[in-house]
């Protein structure tokens, strides 16, 4: 199966497959290749979550009947999850698929077990648990405090499931947990862990390596895991590690692959790995948000040292665009974390420190800004005219998206929270340190 992640605002397509032979004109044939194409991706999207931020890659969730308030007492289930890992849930044919680290042993541990668990979508209940790789602890390794051995989310094409993580390698399984092939051919020094996932593009499997050293972009086959294509990022000063995830998009007919870096970010044609454009934002690294597009603009946010910045690009360029094609930027509660979201005509941040905003997404003009509290990692989610956003802390705030901030809920899990949440069929799924939660809007009450 081939999948597409394309935009604005972004739509998975399903290549048609082949005309089977029949007496029927081929031009009718095609109509109704077309038509159960179209059915088949109605479908995906109103079901399955495939990708760390959802259907469009932007955070987006089918239009659907949604809770409102998540309090973890009223969750329809909650489940313990083994291990540590930062990865988002995806929801594949009522399937729910993450990955984890299991530090082993336990007390003194000298390995991690990298795995991908399977828990049944209605019941929470685990369904497989699968080691993928098996990753030594030399004395000297270390990540991030805010890092996991298993933070980039998995990406799924409806058929298969693919887990990637980071230099320790990428393999691609069935929904039932067979490993069909597994490479750790692209290493690298990530510095402190792995963070980016991987995209989806056609039959190509699409990984950021900003490393400390040689950082590069990659594509391997879906069905081999064989390197179909891999590009070095531009020369650039130390230091060059970043954890950033691609969004690919359709601008002018054209597909792009845009891949934000250290100190710059490059937009790619996904099938051959050639550079189209890039925009510069020299001394920010540790790049983390991943882009989000739409109004013919693609949104970049940069890094650390100090402000992280928002630039809004068009994406009709070549070469280096960065004095000819931003068309505004802002320095202000820009996150070093969590991606933007785009709803309508304005776009909404949430920065580390707990501070949300929402601006014209035109214009870059302010609508508002508002102290929720706490610090912030996982990216935002917009279902039902509402954003939910989680910090670290565990504290689940929920506010109108419109032009004037509006609190609608809140709740405390009372666990760390670093992934971002996933909905399928009018459920919403969040993972804490150590748990799963599904929330379903209450039974309707009797009138009578």
């Amino acid at each position: 199966m081939r999948t597409s992640i394309l935009s604005p605002l972004l739509s998975v397509s399903k290549q048609p497959a082949a005309a089977p032979k029949s007496s029927l004109p081929t031009r009718v044939w095609l109509i109704v290749v077309t038509c159960l194409s179209l059915a088949t991706t109605s479908q995906l999207q109103a079901t399955d979550w495939l990708d760390f931020r959802g259907p469009t890659g932007q955070g987006h969730a089918p239009s659907g009947q949604l809770p409102e308030q998540l309090e973890p007492s009223r969750a329809t289930w909650k489940t313990a999850v083994a291990g540590k890992g930062w990865s988002s849930p995806l929801v594949v044919n009522n399937q729910i698929l993450l990955t984890t680290a299991v530090p082993e042993p336990a007390d003194m541990p000298t390995a991690q077990s990298l795995r991908v668990l399977s828990f049944d979508a209605t019941s929470g209940v685990l369904q497989w648990n699968v080691e993928v790789f098996r990753k030594s602890m030399e004395s000297d390794l270390h990540s991030h405090a805010k890092n996991s051995f298993a933070s980039p989310s998995a990406v799924s094409d409806g058929e298969r499931l693919f887990a990637h993580f980071g230099p320790d390698g990428t393999a691609c399984l069935s929904l039932d947990g067979d490993v069909s092939w597994k490479t750790d051919s692209l290493r690298y020094n990530p510095q402190h862990g792995a963070g980016g996932s991987p995209v989806l593009f056609d039959d190509v499997l699409v990984l950021n390596g900003d490393g400390v050293d040689d950082p590069f972009v990659a594509a391997v086959s879906c069905e081999s895991g064989q390197i179909a294509w891999k590009t070095p990022r531009p020369e650039m000063p130390a230091p060059r590690w970043s954890f950033c995830t691609p969004l690919v998009i359709e601008t002018a007919g054209q597909q792009q692959l845009i891949s934000p870096a250290s100190h710059m970010a490059c937009a790619y044609d996904p099938q051959t790995g050639d550079e189209l454009w890039r925009v510069r934002y020299p001394n920010k690294w540790s790049v983390v948000p991943r882009p989000v597009f739409a109004h013919g603009l693609v949104f970049l946010c940069t890094g650390y040292d100090g402000p992280a910045e928002l630039l809004a690009v068009r994406p009709d360029g070549r070469g280096d665009v960065t004095d000819t094609h931003v068309a505004w930027r802002t320095d202000e509660q820009v996150p070093h974390n969590p991606s933007p979201l785009i709803i309508d005509d304005a776009i909404y941040l949430i920065s580390d420190n707990g501070i949300a905003s929402c601006r014209d997404a035109l214009t870059g003009t302010l609508h508002w800004r508002q102290r929720l509290g706490g610090d912030f990692s996982a990216s935002p989610l917009f279902a039902d005219g509402r954003i939910y956003a989680f910090n670290e802390q565990g504290e689940c705030f929920v506010f109108a998206a419109e032009h004037a901030y509006r609190e609608l809920a809140s709740s405390d899990f009372e666990e760390t929270v670093f992934a971002s949440p996933a909905v399928s069929d009018g459920a919403i799924f969040i993972r804490t340190e150590g748990h799963l939660y599904r929330f379903d809007l209450p039974p309707a009450r009797d009138g009578n």
